[in-house]
């Protein structure tokens, strides 16, 4: 350091070489404490020295079995606490020789919105007028034809030739056009169709492409995944979706007490927290132990299946086989596991 240097930095109180030496103290008394504050806590600081323990932990996929075990028994504790309840965080991998897949008949769908409403209360998403996340989206689509009354009498201008016609504002036959959010007073409404969409757990899923922190990914089991503890809140995720299957916690998630559903999965329905995305996990905490999806279950015209797409015999591939089917926007090379069918 020359001469100068040190005049300089000594008219602002601090040499270059005191500042480092200083950095290094307060750093290594930082970890100190923190080390300190994780040990031995006293049960008042439980809650507390378990959230710190989260900022330290590794992304789930580089723990070891001894390391994720102890992250889901702090989870446990945590959310028991928090809530009041006994709270179960279950990690269980994807099953080998598994490929889930999903189909559903939008022939049969009815709009009853039972399917989103099954998924907000078995996922435990947030809930209330100031933020409200729901997984599923039921479009609602409507039908019509072009009109010969139309034709001359509703277009404009017409002192100029007709460059507008009057069939312009009609919906014609069903066109992915349509209200994300309706109140029916009974369903199916007359000249109304419906196409419910979420999460269709892409073979090639352009939002894991994007992750800079690489906290979303692809199980071998077909299911794209989410380690929330990891999430920066970017948002790429969900610029990067072309089927607006991604939602983000603006602020703090609203999940009553008495409304927690206690069977959860680290990978899946567990509680979020502000500031980070979330989507369809096709229930993980269910399908991973042999169950249906809540929807699957809750549906009550039949038109959702889920089932192994190795497996000659399941649901899924049958429809494949005997149905006509089609993928949403095939065109872009995602390769979805989520097929629309009609009998």
């Amino acid at each position: 350091m020359s001469k100068e240097d040190n005049i300089e930095n000594g008219a602002q109180g601090v040499s270059r070489r005191d500042f480092l030496r200083k950095a290094g103290t307060y750093s290594a008394a930082s970890l100190s404490g923190a080390a300190l504050l994780l040990s031995n806590p006293k049960p008042a600081q439980a809650t507390t020295n378990v959230e710190w323990a989260e900022h330290f932990q590794k992304n789930y996929r580089l723990m070891t079995e001894e390391e994720k075990q102890e992250a889901l028994d702090r989870l446990e504790k945590r959310y028991s606490e928090e809530f009041g309840k006994e709270v179960t965080v279950d990690g269980s991998p994807a099953m080998d020789g598994v490929l889930f897949g999903y189909a559903l008949n939008i022939q049969k769908c009815i709009g009853c919105r039972r399917c989103a409403k099954a998924c907000v209360a078995e996922n435990n998403q947030s809930r209330g007028d100031e933020q409200q996340i729901e997984w599923i989206r039921v479009l609602r689509l409507e039908k019509g034809q072009f009109s010969a009354e139309d034709r001359d009498n509703a277009g404009y201008p017409g002192d100029y030739g007709i460059q507008v016609g009057g069939n312009a504002y009609k919906p014609a036959g069903v066109v992915l056009e349509g209200q994300h959010y309706y109140e029916a007073k009974q369903v199916p409404e007359k000249d109304a169709f419906y196409m419910p969409m979420q999460c269709m757990q892409c073979e090639k899923p352009p939002c894991v492409k994007v992750c800079p922190v690489q906290t979303t990914y692809r199980d071998p089991d077909g299911i794209v995944v989410i380690d929330y503890n990891w999430c920066i809140g970017c948002r790429m995720c969900i610029g990067a979706c072309p089927y607006w299957a991604r939602r983000f916690n603006w602020g703090e998630p609203s999940l009553p007490a008495e409304q927690m559903n206690p069977v959860t999965h680290y990978l899946g329905n567990r509680p979020r927290m502000k500031g980070v995305a979330e989507k369809c996990t096709f229930c993980v905490q269910r399908t991973r132990k042999g169950r249906w999806t809540a929807c699957v279950e809750v549906c009550p015209v039949g038109a959702r299946k889920l089932g192994n797409l190795l497996d000659p015999e399941s649901d899924v591939r049958k429809v494949l086989e005997m149905k006509k089917v089609f993928r949403l926007r095939a065109d872009l090379n995602t390769y979805p596991k989520f097929f629309y069918f009609m009998d």
